[in-house]
């Protein structure tokens, strides 16, 4: 690249920081693709990388600007987190990670806020969602001893997350509803043990292993009510659960497009399939398989597209914090994770055999979607909300 180019697109990232992120990644799209093998084989993203990443300003980009970070709009992160998704499915969930870690500290209580971020806006925050801990109430703050599983990002994080469950007297405390109360627990990544067992079988660079705590004594500032009023101004931090869904619905997007990418670069090599009359690109049972593909894409892309809005809109009013947009912030997760399951399964039988090897980026693709379906945000029993929705929202309107 020329001087006057860097410079220009030097001036590009102080004027649009989010242009110039998307910039950032085009420029280290070719070295993510060439080490793709590594990272999988390491169960982790070499620190180089991490260090990469940091500079493009993926731990920034949900920090206020108050703080020194960008504080993108919710669909101009999202759109950084499918770029980075459509190169590898590994950086782009833990570009997912970065985004929930940036917006899971602004819960946290100022004092806590500002020791993170006393050196600047570039840290790293992971954790795991499932309250797997408990925090027994002492006199000077919390007993915290849990093990939480999926941790993805744990080996280059500076802080670490989690959820414990409150006892007193080792029994739970009792909070909304009659279910037990559950808090949020902050503390320095060197302050968690990491257990090695992030063995799976697709998204293995993430590095989702397990992290516990034992008897460790807390003092009361690290610990706080995720579901509190926000502690931050602006529509990115009115709560939470809410972005949760739509992140996800990024990464299953980002994923389809990123296998339909790999299909056509394989047609596109001249590949002929053993006993197939003409070459991949040439066939019409190719071209057919591919055309229905391309329209599933292009509805995932819409769906997801048409929920951001919709809840960014709801952001900007200040009416985020509702449980029928949550609702239908699942609904969209649900069917985005089974429709680009269905799309790459889809690619990877057009490819025929040669998909099955290592070095294809369709089976690595394939697993990393299936993988990704798993988690709790994509999970098919919550169409059993969707439903009662529809139900009430009927009985509502033909009352």
């Amino acid at each position: 690249m020329r001087l006057h180019e860097k410079i220009s697109d030097h001036a590009l990232s102080l004027r649009d920081p989010h242009k110039g992120m998307l910039l950032g990644i085009r420029e280290l799209a070719p070295e993510i693709t060439a080490r793709a093998a590594e990272i999988e084989a390491a169960r982790r993203l070499p620190p180089d990388l991490v260090e990469r990443l940091k500079s493009i300003g993926i731990f920034r980009m949900f920090v206020p600007r108050s703080h020194g970070g960008l504080e993108l709009d919710l669909p101009a992160g999202l759109e950084v987190m499918k770029a980075l998704t459509r190169l590898d499915g590994s950086i782009g969930w833990i570009a997912i990670v970065a985004g929930v870690g940036g917006l899971f500290a602004a819960a946290s209580r100022p004092e806590l806020y500002q020791c993170i971020y006393q050196n600047g806006p570039d840290v790293a925050i992971c954790g795991s969602s499932q309250p797997a801990g408990t925090a027994e109430r002492v006199a000077d703050g919390y007993r915290i001893t849990g093990r939480w599983p999926f941790a993805s990002g744990c080996t280059h994080a500076d802080w670490i997350g989690g959820f414990c469950v409150v006892t007193d007297n080792g029994k739970p405390v009792p909070g909304p509803h009659g279910k037990p109360q559950v808090r949020a627990v902050l503390l320095p990544a060197r302050d968690w043990h990491i257990e090695d067992t992030w063995h799976a079988a697709g998204l293995k660079g993430t590095g989702s292993h397990h992290v516990t705590l034992r008897e460790a004594m807390v003092p009361d500032i690290h610990i706080f009510d995720l579901e509190a009023a926000p502690r931050l101004s602006g529509p990115l931090y009115q709560t939470l659960r809410q972005w949760l869904p739509l992140l996800h619905g990024a990464f299953s997007a980002g994923m389809a497009e990123g296998v339909v990418d790999d299909l056509l670069a394989l047609a596109h090599t001249g590949r002929q399939q053993l006993y197939a009359a003409t070459p991949l690109r040439e066939s019409e049972i190719f071209q057919f398989g591919l055309g229905r593909i391309s329209a599933d894409l292009r509805a995932a892309q819409a769906f997801h597209e048409v929920q951001v809005a919709s809840h960014w809109r709801r952001a900007l009013a200040g009416t985020l914090n509702d449980e029928d947009l949550m609702t239908e912030g699942a609904r969209s997760a649900v069917w985005l994770a089974t429709t680009c399951v269905g799309i790459a399964d889809a690619c990877f039988a057009l490819a025929g055999s040669s998909a099955v090897y290592d070095s294809s980026p369709l089976q690595r693709r394939l697993r990393d979607l299936h993988v990704g379906a798993q988690h709790a945000h994509a999970q098919q029993r919550q169409y059993v909300d969707v439903g009662k929705l529809a139900l009430r929202r009927s009985a509502e309107r033909d009352g």
